[in-house]
């Protein structure tokens, strides 16, 4: 079995409880976390503060050039993976439904998809990795030894997401924020290049009446499973 297949994706919609999910099944392997949708985020983030146009492929081709992402351990367990750009921590800035929509519309550009897709796979490369994303068991790590789609309904996951923005002291509409996830799973679904799906691989789970912690467990015995 070669090392480079040793890969947890795990796919699915925002607000899933893939973050939650994919940090406790690392934890519990002793793998690294590979935050997949954080670099998308970056990647979003770099867009806007340089007022870059989506729809020049040169402009992007240049910033992309000279962008330079960092994923770092969370700081605990309950925290998202830390985020530097060209050496600045955006762990927090990149955290808003904004920034989540910026994330979405760049991750349809090709030549994103093509430079993420090349430094995420450096980084798996090496094995023992959980990614989390929406195409790493798709178009990422197709090779991958373990592969899951976690979902929920979106009233689920509107919900979920309301209740972590409030717990930043953030105001949520939440019904706002119930139409931006639907139109965001439309966006990443529909989308022509890498669209949101399961892979035919991978192992259905619904996480809408499953506690994370649950959902953890029931990933790592798989897990344990097939590694036999």
């Amino acid at each position: 079995m070669s090392d480079a297949l040793r890969v947890v994706t795990i796919d699915g919609p925002s607000g899933g409880g893939k973050s939650t999910v994919s940090r406790g099944v690392a934890a519990k392997l002793g793998f690294t976390y590979l935050d997949t949708g954080a670099m998308y985020r970056a990647v979003g983030y770099a867009c806007k503060q340089n007022n870059t146009h989506l729809d020049h492929p040169a402009a992007l081709s240049d910033l992309l050039r000279d962008l330079r992402i960092e994923l770092r351990p969370a700081v605990n367990a309950e925290s998202d993976v830390q985020v530097f750009l060209n050496g600045v921590d955006i762990s927090a800035t990149i955290r808003t439904t904004e920034m989540g929509m910026q994330a979405s519309r760049v991750s349809a550009l090709p030549e994103v998809r093509r430079y993420l897709t090349r430094l995420q796979q450096q980084i798996g490369a090496v094995g023992e990795v959980v990614a989390e994303g929406r195409d790493t068991g798709t178009v990422v790590f197709p090779d991958a030894l373990w592969k899951f789609y976690l979902d929920a309904s979106p009233e689920i996951r509107a919900g979920r997401r309301a209740a972590q923005l409030r717990d930043r002291g953030e105001q949520v509409d939440e019904q706002e924020l119930l139409k931006q996830i639907i139109q965001r799973d439309q966006d990443d679904s529909q989308r022509a290049i890498a669209p949101l799906k399961k892979a035919d691989d991978a192992i259905f789970i619904d996480s809408s009446s499953l506690s994370a912690q649950e959902v953890i467990n029931t990933m790592v015995k798989i897990i344990a499973e097939k590694a036999m």
